[in-house]
Parts: structure tokens; sequence; C-alpha cells
């Protein structure tokens, strides 16, 4: 579908013989070939940068404000978004999470993109994990739910994490390794981030956060410092 580039793409969406084609696999396979999507209920635009006005719909509230089929939908909506949409789709079992957090071997960690709530990277809907996937797993699952031992669900994202990743100098509160530091209230962090309302940092107004040693977050605010840096893998796979 996508060879030859956006332009083609589009060009192809277009056709009445691609949407019969797309039709024609959703029913023999579903509507994706990776995760388990129900319906189009759970597929919702998150970036639109030409048709803002439309971020947090689903496909299925957009084919019906439309009057016309999913397919149709969203071969339509590509076009007038000029190819640049982004969904998020909600396929995944709370209880499976649940269940996974508490295996030795799962560790901790979000595909998430840098949001911010203002500037350029505050566009759109995007899914609330973005700002939420941590204090989600330390405020509800831990500290809330009991699921995992505080001090465990930390390992499993940090120094647990930085050993599968080969990260050489961190991870650990250790002397000689980098200070990333974060300190916080077990009671007082949680995720707030929602797919209604995804542009919202977590609780926690006694949270402070350290970077390669500098102050970076004092008292849940941004201390102006960025003394964040690109991490390099070397020839013998050790990131650096």
């Amino acid at each position: 579908m996508q060879a030859g580039g956006v332009g083609t793409m589009l060009e192809r969406l277009k056709l009445h013989e691609t949407r019969a084609r797309i039709r024609a696999d959703i029913a023999a396979h579903g509507l994706n070939n990776w995760g388990r999507i129900e319906s189009w209920d759970a597929v919702r635009i998150s970036i639109t940068p030409n048709l803002p006005q439309f971020a947090g719909r689903t496909i299925a509230q957009l084919a019906a404000e439309r009057g016309k089929d999913s397919v149709d939908t969203l071969c339509d909506y590509l076009i007038e978004d000029k190819g640049a949409t982004r969904v998020l789709v909600t396929s995944i079992s709370e209880d499976d999470v649940r269940e996974l957090i508490r295996s030795p071997k799962a560790l901790v960690g979000s595909d998430g993109n840098c949001v911010a709530t203002t500037g350029v990277t505050s566009q759109g809907m995007p899914h609330p994990r973005f700002y939420g996937t941590f204090p989600r797993v330390l405020g509800r699952y831990a500290h809330e739910e009991k699921l995992v031992p505080l001090e465990l669900a930390i390992h499993k994202m940090t120094g647990a994490t930085a050993q599968a990743l080969k990260l050489a100098d961190r991870g650990y509160l250790r002397e000689g390794m980098r200070a990333d530091v974060t300190v916080f209230d077990p009671a007082d962090f949680m995720d707030r981030a929602t797919y209604e309302n995804p542009h919202q940092y977590p609780s926690g107004a006694r949270t402070t956060v350290i970077v390669n040693g500098a102050v970076v977050v004092d008292a849940a605010r941004h201390t102006g410092a960025l003394p964040g840096k690109v991490l390099r893998r070397t020839a013998e796979g050790v990131v650096q």
C-alpha cells in the first residue's frame, strides 16, 4: 500500500478497487495483523496536523458523523490529512497488564514520544502513556493495588532496564554512576492522563528529578536546566 511514498499511497486510496481490497482483507483477517482490534471504536485519531479539530474521534464516530462506512471514512480522512494522520489503538486488556507486571521477566518502558502541555509537542490527542506510564506503575499498580513491591517496580524501570539495554553507567544509585534520580512521594504520585484529556502531567507536588547530576524538576516545576545527552552504542554493544 505504501510503496512509492505517501503521495502514491494517497492516489491508491482514491481507487474503488483499493478500498474493495481493504474490505476483503478485513473480512478475511480482521482489522489488522498485529493485535486484537475488535471494532473501529478501538481506532482513535491521535495526531492529525491538517485536521486538528478531529483529534480524539474514533473512526467509528467519524463514520457515523459522515454517514459513510468505516473504510471509506478512513481512506477519505487520510487523503484530507495528506497522509499525516496518526492513530492510537485500544486493544490491550487491563487484566493482562496486571498479570504481566507481576512477572519477574517483565520490564517497564514506553514507546511514547517526548511531549509537553505547550508548544509543538502539545498537538493532537496522544496516547495517555506518553505522560503516565511510570507514575501509573508506581502509583497505581505498586502503591495502590500492591501488585508488585514498590522497590521491584522501580527496579523494573531502572536497573533491570539499564542492564537489558546495556546502559553502562545508569540505572543504579552507586558511586561512579550517572546521577539520574527521581525523588517522589508514593502516596502522591499518580498518572492523570486519559484518552479524552491526555496532556496532563502526573500528580506529585513534591517530585524532584535529577538528570546527569543537575536538578531538572524541583517541586514539580521545570528549572530550565537541559543536561540531557544523546546516548550512543559502541561497537561492543554498550551504550555510553
